[in-house]
């Protein structure tokens, strides 16, 4: 049985279709990562997974029972995370998740091992009587994902949940995910960051409200066009620039200061030198996540 089933799943926001009739398997034990721009709709199938929203159209299944007529059967198996913070501020570390874990009912007894161990797993267990006002935005995400795992969820919802997050505090973060991973947890995360998006082992990029393309990162890699070139150049604007239009490039966006460019493979990536201000290089290098993202998102434009 598949952890979640999507059929026709659609909601509606006035005359914005925000969900458009999706379809979507994502099998028990995985961590799969839901990508896509602002407004395509990740936030809106988390919450309808989490029983937040009700669906307008079509149905899904939480470990086979409906989002919709069997919430009571749903709700205890899930742990959502929202993007934003939704910790009582003025309560402290401990405080939050006593409190939550009473809301799920996890007993006195539970509540207290799970808490330790939770704290000491995430680093969190120094700053037990801290108020949760006066924490890292690390460690806040830290908590809101301790309490989240309080009762023992099988699927884990997370909505963008590192946004904002240093890289340090992030990599921490998903050592944390890999570990619930390995322990056959299941993670739903919408992630804008792409290196996180190489950690799952399935993706789906939606635009539009509907799947455009999923499989496994090295799958959706490899059904992008072209081969990338990262162009050099002392003005990498200016580079970018000269390349709008190019015939036999397919995209092309800055990252950092450097260009990554989706390149047509029957074309010789030489040829650009001279459309390219003074001074540029380029090479090829491995297709990145970056370069599919940007791919995708001008292709569904």
């Amino acid at each position: 049985m598949d952890a979640v089933t999507t059929r026709g799943l659609s909601r509606r926001f006035g005359e914005v279709l925000a969900v458009d009739s999706l379809d979507l398997d994502i099998a028990e034990g995985a961590v799969f990562g839901l990508l896509g721009p602002d407004g395509a709709g990740k936030s809106t199938l988390i919450r309808m997974l989490a029983t937040v929203l009700r669906p307008d159209a079509g149905e899904a299944r939480v470990f086979g029972h409906s989002v919709t007529t069997e919430r009571e059967r749903v709700t205890p198996r899930i742990g959502y995370m929202s993007q934003r913070f939704s910790m009582y501020p003025d309560l402290t570390v401990e405080e939050n998740l006593a409190f939550f874990a009473t809301v799920r009912g996890v007993t006195r007894a539970e509540r207290r091992s799970r808490s330790a161990s939770l704290l000491e797993s995430m680093g969190l267990a120094e700053f037990s009587h801290r108020q949760a006002q006066f924490l890292s935005g690390g460690m806040k995400q830290k908590l809101m994902l301790a309490t989240t795992l309080m009762h023992s969820p099988d699927l884990l919802l997370l909505d963008e949940p590192t946004t904002g997050v240093d890289p340090v505090s992030r990599r921490e973060f998903w050592r944390i995910l890999a570990g619930l991973h390995r322990e056959g947890r299941t993670v739903l995360v919408a992630t804008p960051y792409m290196d996180e998006a190489e950690r799952c082992t399935r993706i789906a990029f939606l635009s539009g409200g509907s799947v455009r393309q999923s499989g496994t990162p090295e799958e959706v890699k490899a059904r992008v066009p072209g081969r990338q070139l990262e162009v050099s150049a002392p003005d990498p604007r200016a580079a970018l620039a000269a390349l709008a239009g190019v015939p036999g490039v397919a995209s092309a966006h800055l990252l950092g200061d450097v260009v990554r460019v989706l390149w047509s493979p029957s074309d010789d990536p030489a040829r650009l030198l001279p459309l390219l201000p003074e001074g540029a290089g380029v090479r090829e290098i491995p297709p990145d996540m970056e370069a599919v993202f940007a791919y995708l998102a001008e292709a569904a434009a």
